[in-house]
């Protein structure tokens, strides 16, 4: 399976972290109905412009497995804290509802 992790601005459509385009060690875990993703990185500029934009971000997984459609899988972070911790180069996203959905499921064309 191949996985890709995005962090978005939710209103712009911003991105901030595309593993498609950098790479990024992450975790991702499910803690008492919630969602903590832990990204490994140094405070790098997008990750400064993600932190004045952390009441506003949406996270997605694109998941592709060969023959089958994309899978997304679409985290909302709402009032979940976002935190970077600068002396162990943690990034912390804590994600209160999900929503999983195959694109190629919506599509106009019958």
């Amino acid at each position: 399976m191949i996985e890709t992790f995005h962090v978005k601005h939710a209103v712009g459509g911003r991105s901030f972290i595309d593993t498609s385009k950098q790479s990024f060690d992450y975790t991702v875990e499910n803690v008492a109905d919630r969602w903590l993703f832990t990204i490994t990185t140094p405070l790098l500029p997008n990750i400064e412009e993600l932190l004045k934009w952390k009441d506003e971000l949406n996270v997605f997984l694109f998941r592709e497995e060969p023959g089958e459609p994309i899978v997304k899988l679409w985290f909302y972070v709402k009032d979940g804290p976002v935190h970077y911790d600068a002396e162990r180069q943690k990034l912390t996203i804590i994600s209160q509802g999900q929503i999983e959905y195959v694109p190629e499921r919506f599509s106009s064309q019958p």
